[in-house]
């Protein structure tokens, strides 16, 4: 497993499927075919080996709208890579990003480093996955 790094991979991801939505997060797919990388490079003016290892690519995007202290951010992005790491074997071979597309309650989670916020995103994330693992 591969994480994406620059901001043309994750545009490529996005500018691909959604393949399936939580409550608090959605998750992007893009297919690494070779048709597929240059459509995506022409969009977004980037270079066609923007995946040079032909591996599963993962990436998670926490935007400071949604999570507002960094703290919060990077216990997120810990808990999609390690859910993710378990999951993506099984899934086919693609680029995916793991998007929050909405904020945690600070009422309800306190602490970024609290159990409750780990075991909701954990639950979340899972549940993206076995419907990527069933997606075609």
């Amino acid at each position: 497993m591969q994480r994406l790094q620059t901001r043309p991979q994750f545009q490529a991801v996005l500018a691909g499927a959604i393949v399936a939505k939580t409550l608090h997060f959605a998750l992007h797919r893009n297919a690494l075919d070779a048709m597929n990388a240059q459509i995506v490079a022409a969009k977004t003016h980037a270079t066609p080996d923007l995946f040079p290892v032909h591996d599963t690519w993962v990436g998670a995007m926490v935007p400071k709208r949604w999570a507002k202290r960094a703290v919060t951010r990077n216990a997120i992005k810990r808990q999609i890579y390690t859910v993710s790491a378990d999951f993506l074997p099984s899934c086919p071979q693609a680029a995916w990003v793991v998007r929050l597309r909405r904020d945690f309650s600070r009422k309800e989670f306190v602490s970024a480093s609290s159990e409750a916020l780990t075991q909701a995103v954990r639950t979340e994330v899972r549940a993206l996955m076995q419907a990527a693992a069933s997606a075609p």
